[in-house]
């Protein structure tokens, strides 16, 4: 593979390269006794879907035999498809790839021209995995058990957002209750993708208030970090779509919940209930989980209106302020997802992000934004190399 971007920080090792007819972007942290990968996977446009696919398994595989990883390094993979009704065959495809992990596709359409890109978590270390089925992943150790669970959705509540979101939520509760976890105790993050959202937010928000009221998440205790955005299953009647991640073993001190009220309101303000930010500290290391972040102030107004390069630098600066209460920095983020409401927007974005940010692993993909003024959301997740001897190691 020719790499040819290589930057170090306190906490990260960037690089990227390319192999076959794909471009791998990725960052790399070594703690105490495991390393964590995040890849982006970009195949190069103008070829078809099946060929995109193909080099992005190709690049894949590349990569894990160049950094001596096996196959079971691989923990959780989310495709971002273009027009799914026409690729549903990714399903037979992936499913012949030898990897045996949590997958998630989203119909998101990518902005740099490609059909398909693919996010990879990876991990090398001594793990157990146990698959539940083809949709949970429990990967075990050092004490804690990371449980990846992805396309959860329900269709018995046919057009409604609302009866939907109910159901998903509902069966989510009785698979942590399965592994004796529960969403208010070891839930991390979601990821909650609606099919036309400026229809179908409302109905999904009012169902997880609701849920969240029955598990004690309240303003007064703390709710989750999540993303709630456009996307879009093959099933024309999913109007929700649901990855998740929770983690048994934890205690409470090991989790803090990031504000920045110089920069961000309480979502509850709003009618809402998700957490700005969430951190989980281990002994070699903190996970900060940034949830989707738009250009809104502190009280919850949306700065720069129809201006997507004031969006952009508000958006990256909220995040900045998120990351400032633990420590971290932008430079810590091991990977970025940007969601766009107009793909026209796109080639300003790229350019800031190239311009300040060109080594963090990243897909800018087309998905409005629960609130028809916000033009631009980022997410991501950051890693920093810490020291807490009274927790175990991730």
């Amino acid at each position: 593979m020719n790499t040819f971007l290589k930057t170090e920080t306190k906490s990260l090792v960037f690089d990227q390269g390319r192999f076959d007819n794909a471009m791998v972007a990725y960052s790399r942290f070594d703690g105490e006794d495991s390393t964590e990968f995040n890849l982006i996977v970009t195949p190069d446009s103008g070829y078809s879907f099946p060929e995109q696919l193909t080099a992005v398994e190709k690049t894949l595989k590349h990569f894990l035999k160049e950094q001596e990883l096996n196959d079971e390094s691989v923990v959780f993979k989310r495709f971002f498809v273009s027009d799914y009704s026409n690729q549903a065959e990714i399903h037979d495809r992936i499913d012949s790839w030898r990897y045996v992990c949590a997958t998630s596709v989203v119909q998101q359409v990518p902005l740099c021209g490609a059909k398909v890109v693919l996010w990879v978590v990876l991990l090398e270390g001594s793990v157990t995995r146990k698959n539940l089925n083809p949709n949970n992943l429990i990967m075990s150790r050092n004490g804690y058990n990371h449980l990846f669970t992805t396309q959860m959705f329900d269709v018995k509540a046919k057009g409604s957002s609302f009866g939907q979101s109910l159901e998903i939520f509902q069966d989510y509760q009785e698979t942590l209750q399965e592994q004796n976890l529960s969403m208010a105790e070891n839930c991390i993050r979601t990821w909650i993708y609606v099919r036309d959202i400026d229809n179908n937010y409302a109905g999904m928000v009012t169902a997880r208030n609701q849920i969240f009221q029955s598990e004690n998440l309240t303003k007064d205790t703390h709710f989750i970090a999540s993303t709630g955005i456009e996307g879009r299953h093959v099933n024309t009647d999913v109007l929700v779509l649901m990855d998740a991640y929770s983690v048994g073993g934890i205690e409470p001190e090991q989790i803090t919940f990031l504000k920045a009220p110089t920069h961000l309101n309480p979502t509850h303000e709003y009618g809402v209930a998700f957490e700005r930010g969430t951190v989980v500290h281990y002994g070699d290391r903190d996970h900060i989980f940034i949830s989707g972040t738009a250009s809104i102030d502190n009280s919850g107004q949306i700065v720069h209106t129809e201006n997507i390069a004031g969006q952009t630098e508000r958006a990256f600066d909220n995040v900045r302020a998120l990351l400032v209460e633990v420590g971290a920095t932008l430079n810590d983020l091991s990977h970025l997802i940007v969601y766009v409401r107009d793909l026209a927007d796109s080639p300003l974005i790229e350019q800031y992000i190239e311009l300040n940010y060109p080594f963090i692993p990243r897909v800018i993909v087309q998905a409005p934004v629960c609130r028809p003024g916000w033009l631009i959301e980022i997410e991501g997740i950051a890693i920093k190399a810490t020291r807490n001897p009274k927790f175990n190691n991730y």
